[in-house]
């Protein structure tokens, strides 16, 4: 390969990144074409916020192109190509979470665990009986307990009633703290991803204080956070 076909591949394919209005929103233009999953669907972002910040993201790629360093355009894809055609099922499997939900399985010992899990997960516990009016039930120990059918109602039509966006950045949040309460939260906006992160991490976290941390965990914990953040800010750029 000469030095010319060298710097030909390393080159990123355009030049200028811009966005721009579109059907049913804002799109993002790579050198004045719109931007496109990998499956050639056009991404369409529904507000100026998140395009502007996918389109950011293709401003700082570097020459060869990592789509790792582009997570908001991968969440766009998803919402945009995946969702729809696979709807029913991620609603069914976000619901299924209320089912086993994290929150309403206490500890029954010891002591400080037990306060720890009050103090932290009650608060989200009435908030999402509050304002979804969707109480749930609570239980000590890992057997489940049946939640009320008018609650578990309520979650599904929920659920159904968010746009393929909004349910995408639910997916994650819920998907990455196992739970639907504290996902929720941080989907709403009710908490933050350091407490979504700490209410979801409550009993590692408390484990990793009586006997320390290993790489692997760390590493989780890292990731999850990432996570969390991310859904945060997806979130918050759907509401800009």
């Amino acid at each position: 390969m000469t030095t010319t076909q060298r710097e030909h591949v390393a080159r990123r394919p355009y030049d200028a990144v811009a966005t721009a209005p579109a059907e049913g929103g804002h799109g993002v233009l790579l050198d004045a074409r719109p931007l496109r999953a990998p499956s050639g669907t056009v991404l369409v972002a529904p507000t100026a916020a998140l395009a502007e910040a996918i389109a950011a993201e293709w401003r700082a790629q570097p020459a060869r192109l990592d789509i790792g360093r582009a997570p908001l355009t991968r969440l766009l894809g998803t919402a945009r190509d995946r969702i729809p055609e696979r709807r029913a099922a991620v609603e069914a499997e976000l619901a299924g979470y209320a089912e086993t939900e994290l929150v309403c399985h206490r500890a029954a010992h010891p002591p400080p665990l037990v306060q720890r899990q009050i103090e932290l997960w009650q608060p989200l516990l009435d908030w999402f009986a509050r304002d979804f009016d969707a109480p749930l039930t609570v239980t000590t120990g890992i057997l489940p307990v049946a939640q009320p059918p008018a609650s578990l109602a309520v979650i599904a039509r929920t659920l159904a009633g968010l746009d393929a966006c909004r349910l995408t950045g639910w997916s994650i949040a819920v998907g990455g703290t196992g739970s639907l309460v504290i996902g929720a939260a941080l989907a709403c906006g009710r908490i933050d991803p350091g407490a979504a992160f700490a209410a979801a991490e409550l009993d590692a976290s408390f484990q990793i204080a009586q006997w320390g941390e290993d790489a692997e965990a760390a590493q989780r914990r890292a990731r999850l956070r990432e996570e969390l953040d991310l859904a945060a800010r997806w979130m918050a750029l759907l509401d800009a």
